[in-house]
């Protein structure tokens, strides 16, 4: 059975996510201060657990400086 679409893009901006905190070398407690979004909504968005709103989405990448919503290639 094919994955569902929106299971796809769930995993990769959570993957994004991740990726750019990584690179950022921040923590989530620092992602959450930078961005003015909750830290349990970062740690529940980076285990695909929740879906960001988009006005979070717009927050995380300002403070990240990247883009994490995956396109429509996912």
């Amino acid at each position: 059975m094919e994955e569902h679409h929106g299971a796809r893009v769930a995993q990769a901006l959570a993957a994004r996510l991740q990726a750019a905190i990584d690179k950022k070398g921040w923590s989530v407690a620092q992602l959450s201060r930078s961005s003015g979004v909750a830290r349990y909504t970062i740690s529940k968005a980076l285990a695909g657990e929740a879906w960001p709103d988009l006005l979070t989405i717009a927050n995380l990448e300002r403070a990240l400086g990247v883009d994490l919503w995956p396109g429509r290639d996912v």
